[in-house]
């Protein structure tokens, strides 16, 4: 009777354990399904922090290079590339929120947030930063102090010269030579003002400079009045050039000063190099912690090498 129980029971734990089997079955392919389909989300996040990453790289070298750029032309392309791929960072961080918005935990919610508060203070930064590079007025600047500049005190020098050789042999030619030279002098310390003028950054360093040079224009046209009173000079066509060479002179001076005093690239530069840096650091220290975040993300028969029980 027993081995006849026995003999019925044997089926009953067969079938039971076919359904176990089954059971088991169905639970592994379903967690494995699972696991996967939490991996590859995870995958597609970490790839679009990498191409955030790689953005913020792309976009801080077109802005350094629009600050050092030395044409208008130039500094507006790399602004272009900058803004390019600054839209595509936020593309990628708009993906992102979507994506964290059913996956992902709290804690890559909020390294996400952090990012976005580091990123839109960045772009502040660089608006301001490529507003004032691509109006290059330093580089204008330079550009007429040693072209115009330096080509109108070369022709009113010359136009001196002549004079002096002209009446070296007068009686007034001692006045003649102290009052020439004293323009001569007092233009070419004007000149040599304006160089660091133009790099200078301090407003008061600046006014100081202009006081210096509104100074040597004073004696400059002192000395200018004193060669048309002598009577040698009355009506001197050199003089009459030399005089009008100093007057363009004194416009192309105040054209450079008006650029300088924009400070449009030294201003960038100073913000490229400070404001700008700290801004990309907190921007990428944000999203290194994104992607550790999401490397961190427990998903089972995943550990990126890490030992699943480590001591």
């Amino acid at each position: 009777m027993t081995s006849r129980m026995n003999a019925g029971i044997i089926p009953w734990l067969i079938a039971g354990g076919a359904f176990f089997a089954l059971l088991l079955a169905v639970t592994w392919q379903f967690r494995n399904r699972s696991s996967f389909a939490q991996l590859a989300s995870a995958a597609v996040r970490v790839e679009l922090v990498n191409r955030m990453q790689l953005d913020l790289v792309t976009a801080a070298e077109a802005e350094k290079s629009s600050v050092l750029a030395i044409t208008d032309e130039e500094s507006r392309r790399h602004a272009d590339e900058v803004r390019a791929a600054t839209a595509d960072v936020e593309r990628a961080r708009q993906n992102i929120g979507t994506l964290l918005g059913s996956n992902g935990l709290q804690r890559e919610r909020d390294a996400l947030a952090q990012f976005a508060r580091a990123f839109g203070n960045l772009q502040d930064i660089d608006k301001e930063v490529l507003g004032l590079a691509v109006q290059n007025t330093n580089i204008k600047a330079y550009g007429l102090l040693f072209g115009p500049a330096a080509d109108t005190l070369a022709d009113m020098d010359a136009a001196l010269y002549r004079i002096e050789n002209k009446f070296g042999d007068s009686a007034e030619a001692k006045t003649l030579l102290l009052l020439s030279s004293g323009a001569r002098i007092g233009i070419l310390r004007i000149q040599a003002l304006l160089a660091p003028h133009i790099a200078e950054r301090s407003d008061e360093k600046m006014d100081q400079m202009e006081v210096s040079m509104v100074r040597e224009d004073t004696q400059i046209r002192a000395d200018f009045r004193g060669l048309a009173a002598l009577t040698k000079l009355a009506g001197d066509v050199d003089l009459t050039t030399a005089s009008a060479r100093y007057d363009h002179y004194v416009e192309i001076k105040e054209q450079i000063l008006r650029l300088s005093r924009e400070n449009t690239n030294v201003r960038s530069l100073e913000l490229s190099l400070n404001e700008k840096r700290n801004a990309m650091i907190l921007c990428l220290d944000a999203l290194s912690a994104l992607k550790q975040a999401i490397l961190d993300e427990p998903i089972v028969g995943v550990t990126y090498g890490r030992p699943q029980h480590p001591r």
